[in-house]
């Protein structure tokens, strides 16, 4: 199967038109007419990655972070995109990236189906469509009332973690929660307004977390890996039931830092 008819089907999923314009998404790398036998799905295209793509024999390297987001002014080993960049030529390997665009149409709606979140809204909205607002993130009702603790052990156990961050009263009660992968920040004050009582999500820092507290939004930070990891074992499901004769490999499950 030729790498533009993967991409097709990758768009049938998420199309691009629902990235926002500051991301860059789509194929930054390779030949769209290259024939591609294996696909690597990763979270991150880091040089680790693709030489695991390398040694998987793959043609096609698919990644939910873009490895390139900012226009490259030279091309050379000396830089350590640069360096990538000629890897995956060398390597006639064809990198395609689906970033908010899938964030849009599947990331947010996977960790809120993880969560068991019932009666489901859009939490930031980006644009709007006959069958209703599309856009970052999701609020919903929690399975049951919980506390902001056990809501956390929640998030450990649906999402396989062994730590995660909590700001805000430990025993509150809770029952509305938003959910948002990746960082975060800029959803606290839309999930103040969407009358949440948890945000689940990544990237948190000290500022922002006393800051939602404060203001009674209690915040797990479950690390920006730690829910979109999810991506992976997706779009590696999604890839087998849509293509024939195409090995679809997911990369281990490694966090990129460790806790000493």
């Amino acid at each position: 199967m030729i790498c533009q008819k993967i991409i097709d089907i990758l768009q049938e999923q998420s199309p691009e038109q629902y990235a926002c314009a500051w991301d860059n998404v789509g194929l930054l790398v390779g030949n769209p007419k290259k024939e591609v036998k294996t696909i690597y799905i990763a979270l991150d295209a880091t040089e680790e990655t693709i030489l695991e793509a390398i040694e998987a024999k793959a043609d096609m390297l698919l990644t939910h972070h873009p490895m390139i987001f900012k226009g490259l002014q030279k091309v050379n080993t000396e830089d350590f995109i640069g360096r990538r960049v000629i890897m995956l030529i060398q390597r006639d390997i064809s990198y395609y990236a689906m970033h908010t665009n899938f964030d849009v149409k599947g990331m947010a709606q996977l960790g809120a189906e993880q969560m068991g979140l019932q009666e489901c809204q859009v939490l930031d909205i980006t644009c709007q469509e006959e069958q209703g607002p599309q856009g970052i993130g999701k609020v919903g009702m929690l399975p049951c009332e919980m506390t902001v603790v056990e809501c956390a052990r929640k998030v450990k156990e649906v999402f396989g973690l062994e730590l995660v961050k909590i700001f805000g009263i430990p025993d509150q009660k809770v029952t509305k929660a938003a959910i948002c992968p990746g960082s975060g920040k800029s959803v606290i004050r839309k999930a103040i307004t969407a009358g949440a009582q948890v945000l689940i999500t990544g990237d948190i820092d000290h500022h922002n977390g006393i800051d939602g507290a404060a203001q009674g939004l209690a915040i797990i930070d479950a690390g920006h890996y730690g829910v979109e990891k999810i991506f992976i074992p997706y779009m590696k499901q999604y890839l087998e039931a849509h293509t024939t004769g195409i090995k679809v490999i997911g990369q281990p499950e490694k966090q990129p830092f460790i806790y000493q």
